[in-house]
């Protein structure tokens, strides 16, 4: 005879949420920002073992627990695979000069009084056109960074302005993953979404712009000129820089476009840019090739070392080295580690049922627009903290809240548009998180750093937050033949 499963307790759902957070704090505290390397891994499985055994004290068996963490591992590897392209695909674009010469371009084309918002709306009409912040980031971000290294600006703030612009091109896309998601979530048109969207999503991008041009003004200075000069010059030096090496870099896009799956897209163009540092860039494969191998080997081991373990330069200039410097699958393993570690957290979490009983509690006296609103976007922002993964904090609150809204009077529009203020924004800004922990390896600035300056991810979800209990653009039910044009006049 099976054992009766017991609901759990608010006690029961606070404890591992509480042990989390104060064990994160401790990593932080004690270990910095080395905390995403073992440390936060350790908390999480920690945290998970916790929920585990709350989870057997009310009638679960392990061997439910720990389907429940295979079911929820699984759903992570589809960003780890990823991952590992993007490792292959950084490498090998800086051998073949691909992300060298955006770099130098950018150094030639960019203002430093406009850099931060020159950068928020190259990597918003990126992301807009694909649909991917990761792809943006890892692309258009990256050489970004370096153009940002080379003008000695702000790597934080430089982090935050790619963040900001890659996810409201993101959140705006009809060829966004989560924007498709949410409104299949709750119930809504897609383009009437995004449409609704723009309300909250729009004065916020206009904001963060602001903001960033605000902080470039205070970037300007002679010894800037000089330092982009020289890293110009150091650029030139090693690797022969020319237009065609972005090409690349436009297949990677055009297939980003053409709505080919992201593992693939990357794997593509991470095979081309090894072709093109064979191609054009062969005084440095060779300059890296073993003197015991041949010619065609030691460029054959050179760049399949690119794609698995990353390329290492060696110029007069140390930052320029720490920048270039980078790459493979071996540099995405620790993000995979604290993945799997935050997933497991979170499945076990959903699977004895302590996340359904937290959030529940959350409902309890909401009331108003601006309650349910409110309740909603946090609700997804501490699913992203729990369960470390954006698309589990759109379906779960979207499912959860669906007739909750209806019940009220709402329109699902409210909804759908709250699950991505809540849980698409700030997914990138948790260190644990799959977004998080992408953002940390691909721009090599921890969130920590960046939160501050994520200027458009913390605004959206404060003023959607601001609008639902102003009545602002808030859309209600009405009668089979009423036009919900009627109803908004009469907000």
């Amino acid at each position: 005879m099976s054992k009766q499963l017991k609901s759990p307790s608010l006690l029961d759902a606070l404890i591992p949420l509480i042990a989390l957070i104060l064990m994160m704090g401790g990593a932080v505290y004690l270990f910095q920002d080395d905390s995403s390397y073992g440390p936060n891994q350790i908390a999480l499985l920690l945290a998970m073992g916790m929920a585990a055994v709350i989870g057997m004290k009310n009638g679960y068996s392990w061997k439910t627990i720990e389907k429940g963490i295979v079911d929820g591992i699984s759903m992570s590897l589809g960003a780890c695979l990823i991952l590992l392209a993007v490792g292959s695909l950084i490498g090998t674009w800086m051998l073949a000069g691909t992300v060298p010469t955006l770099i130098y371009f950018g150094l030639e084309l960019l203002n430093p009084s406009f850099f931060y918002a020159a950068t928020c709306l190259i990597c918003a009409v990126v992301a807009m056109s694909i649909g991917s912040s990761w792809t943006t980031a890892a692309t258009v971000g990256v050489a970004l960074m370096g153009v940002a290294a080379g003008m000695e600006m702000s790597a934080a703030i430089t982090a935050g302005a790619v963040i900001s612009g890659a996810y409201f091109g993101d959140k705006i896309s009809p060829l966004s993953e989560t924007t498709n998601l949410a409104p299949a979530v709750a119930g809504t048109d897609l383009f009437e979404h995004i449409k609704y969207m723009m309300w909250t999503t729009i004065p916020s991008f206009i904001i963060a712009l602001v903001l960033f041009v605000i902080l470039g003004f205070s970037e300007v200075g002679d010894a800037k000129a000089e330092r982009i000069e020289q890293m110009q010059t150091l650029l030139n030096a090693s690797f022969n820089l020319s237009w065609y090496l972005l090409v690349p870099l436009v297949v990677l896009l055009t297939l980003a476009v053409k709505k080919v799956p992201a593992f693939p897209a990357v794997s593509i163009g991470a095979l081309l840019g090894g072709i093109w540092a064979v191609l054009f860039q062969w005084d440095v494969v060779s300059s890296m090739a073993s003197s015991d191998d041949s010619a065609g080997i030691g460029a054959l081991k050179v760049v399949w070392t690119a794609l698995f373990d990353g390329v290492s330069f060696s110029t007069p200039d140390e930052n320029l080295n720490s920048l270039l410097s980078r790459g493979g699958m071996s540099s995405m393993l620790n993000t995979i580690w604290l993945i799997i570690c935050a997933m497991s957290f979170g499945a076990v979490l959903e699977r004895v049922g302590l996340l359904k009983r937290a959030v529940s509690t959350i409902l309890l006296g909401a009331k108003s627009a601006g309650d349910m609103v409110s309740r909603t976007i946090l609700t997804c922002f501490g699913t992203n903290l729990v369960t470390a993964d954006q698309y589990m904090s759109i379906v779960m609150p979207g499912r959860m809240y669906k007739e909750e809204f209806k019940k009220r009077g709402l329109n699902q529009l409210n909804l759908s548009r709250s699950l991505e203020d809540g849980g698409t924004l700030t997914s990138p800004l948790i260190p644990w998180n799959t977004c998080g922990a992408y953002m940390h390896s691909v721009l090599l600035v921890n969130p920590f750093d960046y939160v501050f300056y994520a200027f458009f991810n913390v605004i959206n979800p404060i003023l959607a937050i601001i609008y639902a209990y102003l009545g602002i653009k808030i859309l209600r039910l009405t009668p089979p033949n009423v036009e919900r044009t009627e109803a908004e006049a009469n907000q």
